[in-house]
């Protein structure tokens, strides 16, 4: 278990097998590492299987040890409290009251009688693991959400949250003269980093207005430590020179081989650009990304109901326990509703708690403290709402699309082509465009483009959905929410040939 810069971590798990646990939990961030922790020191036998290497996921992400950082912490906020939960992380490994798998994907959780069985492919040797639990927390983290623009598939055009992976595991910068874009705190935290670690940040182009807070003013103020952290980023940004550009987006990237430009425009209240206010910026490298997309796969393709939340996203339906419509299921962060590492923490402590009283009969808290704690909750969940709602894209950030702008990079499917579809043949909805155009059948199987395509439906149809993300309550059946996926990510063949009739009926 990695905690420090030095450690060397574990090794990946690739002998095959089956785990069994009182509690699979998948996903090592904020949620998932906070969960495994309580959750094993109540008593539980717990597994914890993750995509990453490491613990930390993309919040926590940090040098390879080979890199030989000095101070790590200095690109992380609450590093001290990460380092103690990596410890005892490693303390309960050591015990036998924890099983953690890095490199792990989970691909599909199916019911087995009253248990659940999770399947897993290791990265590098593709190793098939299987996990048997009592019960499952779905841990899973958001990826971001990107709305095209003319250029933006230009080399140096990278993701908000890509540029601060870059810096942060791997010590480089996108560019020595970066524009950061799109909407969302994200990006003043980006900017801060960029700016801290050597770049030249001239903008900030932050597409909402941060005047919409003004009405959550009560839920500002019940959120102090929201306020100072906020205070901190700006701070940052004028001791580096930043300049912030709010009611403003980067509508087109200029370049050949390489981003050499973007032209930023003014925008209206419903994120149309207004006619003549755009102005060219030079750069060689373009950090964009509007807010987070909950990873809601594997809780989709099990049944889990899901709303529409403030930013425009799907997020799971969670009672106060954190538990999902199925039962034996329960969610922590960004599932639940985009939020932050804090609010990840207590959800993952909370969900842990709530799993040991249902499978254990154990009440770890008296009901004072259990109350206290779901008020700070609670009351961070509220400040997620109200930022979700100011930084929600418009209905109108379509018009700075033209004809030839790809949508679907992997796929290379244009602005046309999916209007054509609409128009000409008849599509009704992002799954329909999908078959007629290949729009998010590529690798990242329409992560990237799937909010993006529905928009244009919409739009096409007079719909104006804005992000295009679906209804506000969504049944909790399978196949009833559009992101739902039987294989959350790509699995060898041999590994479903393998799997018995009824786990193959229940993945199809």
């Amino acid at each position: 278990m990695p905690t420090s810069p030095s450690d060397p971590g574990p090794e990946p798990y690739g002998a095959g097998g089956t785990d069994t646990a009182d509690l699979a939990v998948v996903g090592a961030g904020p949620a998932g590492l906070a969960a495994t922790v309580e959750a094993a020191r109540l008593g539980l036998r717990v597994v914890l299987l993750d995509a990453g290497d490491r613990p930390g996921g993309q919040y926590h992400r940090h040098p390879a040890p080979e890199l030989g950082a000095v101070r790590p912490e200095a690109l992380h906020h609450g590093w001290r409290a990460f380092a103690r939960r990596t410890a005892a992380l490693d303390g309960h490994v050591r015990s036998g009251g924890v099983t953690y798998r890095p490199g792990c994907h989970v691909w599909t959780v199916v019911p087995e009688g009253r248990d659940w069985r999770l399947h897993a492919v290791v990265t590098g040797d593709e190793t098939a693991v299987t996990v048997r639990a009592r019960g499952v927390l779905l841990a899973t983290g958001a990826y971001e959400r990107q709305l095209p623009f003319p250029g933006w598939t230009l080399p140096g055009v990278v993701a908000a949250g890509g540029a601060q992976a870059m810096l942060k595991s791997g010590l480089v910068l996108p560019g020595h003269r970066v524009v950061v874009a799109g909407s969302g705190p994200l990006l003043l935290a980006v900017a801060g980093s960029l700016a801290a670690a050597g770049a030249h940040v001239p903008a900030v182009v932050e597409a909402g207005s941060y005047l919409g807070y003004a009405g959550s003013a009560t839920t500002l103020l019940r959120n102090p430590a929201k306020l100072a952290e906020g205070a901190l980023h700006g701070a940052a940004l004028l001791r580096h020179g930043v300049r912030l550009l709010t009611r403003h987006a980067v509508v087109e990237a200029h370049g050949a081989d390489r981003v050499e430009a973007v032209t930023v425009a003014r925008l209206d209240a419903d994120w149309r650009p207004v006619p003549g206010t755009g102005r060219r910026v030079p750069c060689d490298a373009v950090a964009v990304g509007h807010g987070l997309v909950p990873q809601l796969e594997l809780a989709t393709a099990l049944g889990c109901a899901t709303r529409t939340a403030a930013d425009g996203t799907s997020a799971l339906v969670l009672d106060a326990d954190q538990s999902t419509s199925v039962p034996g299921i329960w969610a922590a962060g960004e599932p639940g509703g985009v939020g932050g590492a804090r609010l990840a923490v207590l959800e993952g402590e909370s969900a842990a708690r709530a799993v040991a009283g249902t499978l254990s009969g154990v009440r770890p808290l008296r009901a004072g403290a259990s109350a206290a704690a779901r008020r700070h909750r609670d009351r961070l969940r509220g400040f997620a709402e109200a930022m979700g709602a100011v930084h929600r894209p418009g209905a109108g950030w379509t018009d700075w699309l033209r004809e030839d702008t790809e949508i679907c990079r992997c796929e290379e499917v244009s602005v046309a082509r999916v209007t054509e579809a609409v128009e000409t043949l008849g599509a009704r909805d992002a799954r329909t465009v999908k078959l007629f155009t290949r729009a998010g059948m590529g690798w990242c199987q329409g992560r990237t483009c799937g909010p993006a395509v529905a928009a244009l439906a919409g739009r096409a149809q007079g719909a104006c959905p804005g992000v295009g993300e679906g209804a506000e309550v969504r049944v909790g059946v399978p196949g009833s929410a559009p992101d739902r996926r039987p294989l959350s990510c790509p699995v060898p063949l041999r590994h479903l040939a393998e799997l018995p009739a009824q786990e193959t009926d229940s993945t199809s």
